[in-house]
């Protein structure tokens, strides 16, 4: 299975992106993907992450209200709509899926900036 992710950008607080997520390969090893993201000096977080089958979604306090993570298992996409971001926000996102067999995948990240 191969990540890759677009959408990253820089933007001003209170804006609006989307970090999209295209799997491709065998996908249909996939049972959940997340976002994560890793800022300069601190450990990668998981920002917010979803279920394949049945779409559960869960989300890191911090972006509670703010983010919002969808799929779209027919095209093997995964979205991340980020609004009000904040410059806290700024880090690089990272796309993440995990298969049924526990591997773990990564894609290369996008980077998001949020100046204020």
């Amino acid at each position: 299975v191969q990540l890759v992710e677009s959408g990253g950008g820089l933007v001003q607080a209170g804006s609006s992106l989307r970090l999209s997520c295209a799997a491709s390969g065998s996908t249909f090893n996939i049972v959940a993907m997340g976002w994560y993201r890793q800022a300069p000096g601190l450990q990668r977080e998981l920002v917010a992450g979803i279920t394949k089958a049945d779409g559960n979604t869960n989300y890191v306090d911090s972006v509670k209200g703010r983010f919002t993570i969808s799929r779209d298992n027919a095209k093997n996409m995964m979205y991340l709509q980020m609004n009000s971001l904040k410059p806290e926000d700024t880090a690089v996102y990272y796309c993440h899926a995990r298969t049924i067999m526990g591997t773990s995948l990564w894609g290369q990240g996008t980077q998001v900036s949020v100046s204020s």
